[in-house]
């Protein structure tokens, strides 16, 4: 059967009264509750609790108690990082159940969440377990010449930063939350949650398994809800450290909010991201990649390809190539396995998308395939190539979010980089050349944070990971993640 059948443990957890976790007990505030939406029918399928400023409080306090304490920071690096793999173990022992909960409050494919939103997550969980015990310090050479005679060592050793806040998307909520939850961990920091409000699903059952495997009560704790509990949550003067991922607008905000504390923050944001196509691509392996590139997620991929920029020789072969190829994928519910194309996460999504692409009409831009909602229930909206787009429309401005390609000629090289980096993101770029020499000379020239060269959207933990310009500051993944959780401390000692 091409459509899977929620496992009995699923419905079980979906019908639960959902609170808030702190100091490792369920905390479940009276008032508001949110309603989590299937997005494949808009029907409900949980509610959480809305947490207030009380159960917010609750929640930093016991992470400053017990980072306070040294319950998780005083473990030995070793311990950490066994209770850490113990974890990761058991998010792998019940990865159905989470890809099924993700797919069902997502909308994604359940293809995608097993493969990326669990699998991956359990090799990023893996590897950060490991930097437990390698996070490590420096012997410093110093001139100090007072007083006369004296001698003097110094180091600078790493210590965890403190309390983390961790503001996590809704469109890789598991995947996202385990990106500022586990590097925190791996270095002895203690930590807040707050997901989204259209996809706590996989957090709530996250901190569950994270209790169960043995990471001390008050070291991870999780709070839900709307409204502006984000907000007070990075506003926070408990808070030591903010990472936030989400829209430019919010993750500002985010920003503004944590330095009047003088709170530490990183800030994972919007892009605009270019794909480049030279005259000697592969245009079979660039359509390949565009769809990979432009639909994962349903494009509801913060590094999606959303602008190609294709040399005028092979423009009219990649627009038909890519069209074709979009035009003849299945769409259906996350839960059918045959299905390609998924639900956008909310039917306000849904006309935000739709919006933009109206909107590119009237600017002047040809539809070839999709552009238009699918008729009966869901949040969808057929993916959808855009030719005879133009640099100045909106369409190759703003962050669309969804299923559309916008494709744009080039005729010089010099013109397709000025192009690519005509826009205030600077999350991603790719470029798709079989010339390794251009490709070398090129590569350098692109603003992004990250350039594939024939390929898009793939991470690796070991790869540092984050924007420049309006795609935010700071680095997930690899040991440049590890410095964002930790701070520097000189000690100098004078014999």
């Amino acid at each position: 059967m091409s459509h899977v059948e929620l496992l009995p443990q699923v419905k079980a957890f979906l019908a639960r009264q959902h609170g808030c976790f702190i100091n490792g007990q369920w905390v479940v505030p009276d008032g508001a509750t949110s309603a989590v939406l299937n997005p494949a029918t808009g029907e409900t399928i949980a509610t959480v609790a809305d947490a207030n400023q009380d159960v917010l409080d609750q929640a930093v306090a016991a992470a400053r108690k017990a980072h306070e304490a040294g319950v998780w920071s005083g473990l030995r690096p070793a311990d950490r990082e066994r209770i850490l793999l113990n974890f990761t173990a058991m998010v792998e022992q019940h990865a159905e159940e989470l890809a099924q909960l993700e797919t069902i409050s997502q909308g994604k494919s359940i293809n995608m969440a097993r493969m990326l939103d669990v699998n991956a997550t359990v090799e990023f969980m893996r590897y950060m377990s490991g930097w437990a015990t390698k996070i490590e310090g420096q012997t410093l050479d110093v001139s100090i010449p007072i007083p006369e005679g004296a001698k003097f060592t110094a180091f600078a050793r790493r210590e965890p930063v403190g309390v983390v806040a961790g503001i996590v998307p809704w469109n890789f909520p598991l995947m996202i939350a385990s990106w500022k939850l586990m590097p925190a961990l791996a270095c002895g920091c203690t930590v807040v949650i707050k997901p989204s409000t259209e996809t706590p699903l996989t957090a709530l059952r996250l901190v569950e398994l994270a209790y169960e495997a043995g990471i001390p009560a008050g070291v991870f704790n999780l709070v839900t809800g709307g409204g502006n509990i984000g907000a007070a949550l990075a506003a926070h003067t408990g808070i030591d450290k903010v990472s936030f991922t989400g829209s430019t607008a919010v993750g500002k905000s985010v920003g503004v909010a944590a330095v009047q504390n003088m709170t530490r923050f990183a800030l994972e944001l919007g892009g605009k991201n270019p794909m480049v196509i030279l005259q000697d691509a592969d245009i079979g392996k660039a359509i390949e990649g565009a769809l990979l590139g432009g639909l994962l997620n349903n494009g509801q991929v913060c590094a999606a390809a959303s602008r190609f920029y294709v040399h005028r020789s092979r423009y009219d072969e990649f627009v038909q190539g890519l069209a074709a190829a979009v035009s003849g994928m299945p769409i259906g519910a996350g839960l059918d396995q045959n299905a390609a194309i998924n639900p956008l996460v909310s039917h306000k999504q849904q006309q935000s998308v739709l919006k933009h692409i109206e909107q590119a009409r009237v600017d002047g831009a040809r539809v070839v395939t999709g552009g238009t909602p699918v008729e009966g229930a869901g949040f969808f909206v057929r993916p959808t190539v855009l030719a005879d787009v133009t640099q100045a429309m909106a369409v190759s401005k703003a962050e669309v979010f969804g299923p559309v390609l916008s494709v744009i000629p080039f005729d010089t090289e010099e013109e397709a980089i000025g192009m690519a980096n005509d826009s205030e993101y600077g999350l991603a770029a790719s470029l798709w050349t079989n010339d390794l020499t251009k490709a070398m000379n090129l590569v350098p020239k692109i603003h992004a944070g990250t350039v594939w060269v024939n390929a898009h959207v793939l991470l690796d933990p070991n790869m540092p990971f984050g924007g420049v310009k309006q795609s935010g500051m700071g680095r997930e993944f690899g040991r440049a993640v590890i410095e964002s959780y930790t701070e520097l401390k000189s000690v100098c000692i004078a014999h």
